[in-house]
């Protein structure tokens, strides 16, 4: 049997056809799941029953939840954070902050993400999917804001983007993370002030 040009490809026989939106129902459950009681009581029952599908179609999907959690992190690391261009290295540096202070703020983000980092001393998968998923992608970022601060004259040639990341972020991610305190009024705007200063001495 031959297909036309043009027409739609049908599945194979028999083939399971997985519904975007049970993935998607999936996806959110289990954000949902690390934030309520952690990696390690995580169990596909609950996701399942939180996403209000059955285990099986969590199944279809993910071998364990720790494929999940790994895919998860991966896809998170592809979309990554979007690079700021406002023609001043403070802007850009203040811009970065705002949007990481957002997303660290985020009552989600600042239950799973602490919850990962400890099983990440334990599972090295987790530990990688982390570090692309958190290092890798704001590199990227830092690394361009570097660039274009270099070519405008701002910073001198050579300046290390690793380094960059370091002083900017941080201080961001021991304050929310680790520390887990409130973040002061004016304390980005200082912040920013503060790396720009140490990245220019």
């Amino acid at each position: 049997m031959t297909t036309r040009p043009g027409s739609p490809r049908r599945a194979p026989a028999g083939a399971a056809v997985l519904r975007e939106d049970v993935t998607e129902a999936i996806r959110a459950a289990v954000f949902e799941e690390l934030a309520a009681v952690g990696f390690a009581r995580m169990s596909i029952e609950g996701i399942a029953r939180r996403a209000g599908v059955g285990k099986t179609a969590v199944y279809r999907r993910w071998k364990s939840k720790l494929s999940l959690v790994l895919d998860l992190l991966g896809a998170f690391a592809t979309q990554g954070l979007p690079a700021p261009s406002t023609g001043s290295l403070y802007g850009d540096v203040r811009a970065l902050l705002e949007v990481a202070s957002h997303a660290l703020r985020h009552p989600v983000a600042s239950q799973v993400i602490p919850d990962l980092l400890v099983e990440a001393a334990r599972q090295p998968e987790i530990a990688d999917a982390i570090k692309a998923a958190l290092l890798d992608s704001q590199q990227g970022v830092v690394a361009q804001i570097v660039r274009e601060a270099v070519a405008r004259g701002e910073l001198p040639e050579g300046t290390n983007p690793e380094r960059a990341l370091d002083l900017v972020v941080g201080p961001l991610y021991w304050r929310l993370v680790v520390v887990r305190g409130e973040l002061p009024k004016g304390y980005v705007d200082d912040l920013a002030r503060s790396a720009v200063a140490a990245l220019t001495a």
